[in-house]
């Protein structure tokens, strides 16, 4: 008790040490276990986390939530198959929803599943919603006018200093409120100046954190709302079982998830024809895709920051590649690719932001090591703040993106800074973003269609100094110039997208 006491004043040294004596005198207790692997991952201790995660289910094989802890540990360290596999098990001792959801999450950043196999999955994790939440609501018929004011309703966690809510900015501020009234319903418990910022902009705002799903359901249907959007998918907390209820006329995902959701009810999802293509990605959705005319992105950098005038290559005499995306999305392709690369380039360095120390450190230096890449061309970074994030864009010349989960806000603060990023447009949405931004700025030398493109046109682009120069000088304008940072189009599109939505099931289709 009094670890947990001391944990709660953020004294975690002192906690974890409390723990470890309860340990040596009572062993066998899974509860102290799993309180000293928790405490372990907020230490950054997370080869020890992991054991004690282990350790609490050897002891108690139906403790549900060591299962998430772990397969968290293993997800958030690239390890995607096992942890698919924790969250298995977890349904296995009587885990419901929110571990299917979890291995969906996993199953997202692995290059061992088939496009295929990963709808089906997503499918059968939708019906299973469908089934445990039947729709409640309907049939809606008094509101068929296809071109009176709307309501929107934007559910997400996420409305607090976060990617989702840094996007959502433009959007609120510019939404034309003759034609549609927001609503947001923040069903997170986590608040901040963000949250204030963007309750500001809502014309209506809805505290809903405290409630269930059901009465989500409820207090959505009884606003009234048109067209329900989400903006989570199947991440962590997700609020899918409402949507699956169906509270309002027309459903949509955007934003948060790039995959499908699986779910019937879900009507249509938002997105671009780069991270989409017509007639490729349609069959791997159950909702209907609307592709925004210019791009599904719309960004705002979240902190004003100059960048350096000139890559650093024209100081070092070598070049530098950089890894700022999340070390889940570190898949084994992606560091085959890289290590190919640094093999080419004798004299080129690499530097990966994010990578706390523990195994995920250690299999990233083996995995170069297993390749002649000598330790000191390394310079592995853990999770800095904003501030510090943003001036290690100055330390590279070129980024590689990951693959098969591309980046997404980072792709854009890398752009933003003056980096220019090589990516491999892969057969997923999540594989394109990247993709869909370059293609967005007219930068589409920058895509590659296969492994080996990936890694010519990384050395083609490593090896002209001028035009890493170029980049560097005029990324910042290209970004400004591009339908990427148009916020008045964008909201347009969006907006038009909306009413087409409306229209559609006016005249009795979705």
């Amino acid at each position: 008790m009094l670890a947990s006491v001391l944990d709660a004043q953020g004294r975690l040294p002192e906690a974890a040490a409390l723990l470890e004596r309860a340990l040596e005198q009572r062993p066998q207790l899974a509860g102290a276990w799993y309180n000293y692997a928790l405490l372990l991952v907020k230490l950054d201790r997370l080869a020890q986390a992991e054991a004690a995660a282990r350790r609490t289910l050897e002891l108690g094989p139906d403790f549900l939530p060591a299962y998430r802890l772990l397969g968290d540990v293993l997800r958030n360290d690239g390890r995607h198959e096992e942890a698919a596999e924790v969250y298995r098990a977890a349904r296995s001792a009587g885990g419901g929803l929110e571990y299917e959801q979890a291995e969906l999450h996993a199953l997202n950043h692995s290059d061992l599943i088939s496009d295929e196999a990963l709808f089906a999955r997503h499918q059968e994790v939708g019906a299973g919603l469908e089934a445990a939440y039947p729709a409640r609501f309907g049939p809606f018929a008094d509101r068929r006018d296809p071109e009176r004011r709307l309501r929107i309703g934007y559910v997400s966690r996420d409305l607090r200093q976060h990617p989702v809510a840094w996007f959502m900015l433009p959007v609120l501020e510019r939404h034309e409120r003759s034609r549609f009234e927001v609503h947001c319903y923040a069903s997170g418990a986590r608040a901040d100046a963000m949250t204030a910022r963007v309750r500001a902009l809502a014309e209506r705002w809805h505290d809903v954190s405290a409630l269930s799903q059901r009465e989500m359901a409820d207090a959505i249907h009884g606003d009234g709302i048109d067209i329900l959007v989400d903006l989570l998918g199947h991440c962590i907390d997700s609020d899918l079982a409402v949507f699956a209820e169906q509270p309002a006329p027309v459903q949509a995902s955007w934003l948060g998830y790039l995959n499908s959701t699986g779910l019937s009810r879900m009507h249509y999802r938002l997105t671009d024809a780069v991270s989409d293509p017509p007639g490729v990605a349609d069959r791997l959705h159950s909702e209907a895709l609307v592709r925004l005319a210019h791009s599904q992105w719309c960004y705002r950098p979240v902190l004003e920051v100059p960048h350096a005038a000139m890559p650093p290559c024209a100081r070092n005499g070598f070049v530098t590649f950089g890894s700022f995306n999340h070390m889940l999305k570190l898949s084994r392709t992606a560091l085959d690719l890289w290590r190919r690369i640094l093999g080419a380039l004798p004299e080129a360095r690499f530097v990966a932001l994010g990578v706390p120390p523990g195994p995920g450190h250690e299999r990233l230096l083996a995995h170069f090591a297993a390749g002649g890449i000598a330790r000191e061309r390394l310079t592995l970074v853990p999770p800095v703040p904003l501030e510090e994030y943003f001036r290690w864009f100055d330390a590279v010349d070129l980024a590689l993106d990951s693959t098969p989960y591309s980046g997404g806000t980072t792709t854009c603060d890398t752009l933003w800074m003056g980096v220019p990023v090589v990516t491999l447009a892969g057969s997923r949405s999540a594989s394109r973003s990247a993709a869909s931004i370059l293609s967005a700025i007219g930068l589409g030398e920058c895509i590659a269609r296969s492994p080996e493109d990936y890694v010519r046109l990384t050395l083609e682009l490593a090896g002209s100094g001028s035009r890493l120069a170029e980049l560097r000088a005029s990324l910042r304008a290209r970004m400004r110039a591009s339908p990427i940072m148009d916020e008045a189009r964008f909201v347009r599109a969006l907006e038009d997208a909306y009413r087409l939505m409306w229209r559609r099931w006016c005249a009795g289709g979705q």
